[in-house]
């Protein structure tokens, strides 16, 4: 009804459909003063003169100085927990992992099946873990993955396993991972292999179907590796101390980037072919050690110790298999390591 009459002023003041403001001061349900303030501000915005100085007369209201620069629009908000939700309502069970979601038997006994999903955003620590550029999952992440996955049917050792393909973690997004363990054989040898693929949304919000990438195979079996030192001398008679100042710069040099959740080797010694360490988490992972059989950030740094006992053209290595490995306890901080050529 009101639309004509409005067109109709517009019109009789023979200005540019551009340079008119309109603004409503009655709504429905909405016509009271702050309704009519909100409207004074809405055609205030488009540059029509307001006299505020009448409206506030008598308030003691006082004109503050904006910033004359742009607003730099930082969040502080917290992020929304990215955390597993009720593992039984799918017919699963949780896994109790920080690693790994839930977990079920299959039928017919053909095995167990792990789930879970990795990002930076739910794993920031696994930034500091990076080659060439590119966040990779340690291979000490496949260890742990193994371990539990060892744990849940009854298996107490890691007879063998080989690292077919490296995993890397998107800047964004995540990772989905399914650890896969199938019946054991007429030996109680059970095969274990490590998948994931690449979340990936369509243009309708829904998750399309990637191709899974296997990263890792080999087998479980029952009993433990011998321990193989004793560790309660320290350090060990006859070792010298190993400078390890410039380290991991020397390291990052190579493209290997460890953050600081990942330069946990503190101390080293050498005594002929052996060499000893002392490596601990980070203070902001400490909270987090009692989740993991061993937490990967700290068995990686164990193995920094490689680096000392490399030649010098042979540059820094990653592992890509592994055999015989027991864990006899969990929720370690704090490591003492010895490496020594494989046989002694």
């Amino acid at each position: 009804v009101l639309t004509m009459g409005v067109q109709e002023t517009i019109d009789d003041m023979d200005a540019e459909p551009g340079n008119v403001v309109v603004a409503g001061s009655l709504r429905r349900d909405e016509g009271g003063l702050e309704r009519f303030l909100a409207s004074l501000a809405e055609v205030f915005v488009r540059g029509v003169d307001v006299n505020w100085a009448s409206l506030f007369k008598g308030s003691a209201a006082q004109q503050v100085k904006l910033p004359t620069y742009a607003f730099q629009r930082e969040r502080y908000w917290l992020e929304a927990s990215m955390g597993a939700g009720d593992a039984t309502s799918i017919g699963q069970s949780s896994a109790d992992h920080p690693l790994l979601g839930a977990a079920v038997g299959l039928a017919d006994d053909q095995g167990w099946l792990f789930t879970g999903r990795l990002s930076l955003q739910t794993h920031p620590w696994l930034a500091d873990h990076a080659v060439m550029d590119t966040v990779l999952l340690p291979g000490t992440a496949f260890v742990e993955l193994a371990t539990r996955a060892a744990g849940q049917v009854g298996c107490g050792r890691i007879e063998e396993l080989i690292l077919e393909a490296p995993l890397l973690i998107p800047d964004k997004g995540g990772v989905q991972v399914q650890v896969s363990v199938e019946s054991p054989d007429e030996s109680g040898r059970w095969p274990i292999s490590i998948y994931s693929r690449l979340e990936q949304a369509s243009d309708d919000g829904l998750w399309e179907e990637e191709t899974w990438t296997r990263h890792a195979t080999g087998v479980l079996t029952q009993g433990t590796t011998a321990e193989s030192f004793d560790a309660q001398v320290w350090p060990p008679k006859g070792a010298d101390t190993i400078d390890i100042d410039g380290l991991y710069d020397g390291l990052a040099e190579k493209g290997f980037d460890y953050g600081p959740a990942f330069q946990g080797l503190k101390l080293a010694w050498r005594r002929g072919d052996e060499v000893f360490a002392e490596v601990c988490l980070d203070q902001a992972q400490e909270g987090d050690a009692g989740s993991f059989g061993l937490h990967p950030a700290l068995l990686d740094a164990a193995l920094h110790t490689m680096a000392l006992s490399a030649e010098e053209d042979q540059g820094a290595r990653l592992p890509f298999s592994w055999n015989g490995v027991s864990l006899y306890a969990t929720g370690a901080s704090y490591l003492r390591v010895r490496l020594a050529p494989a046989g002694q």
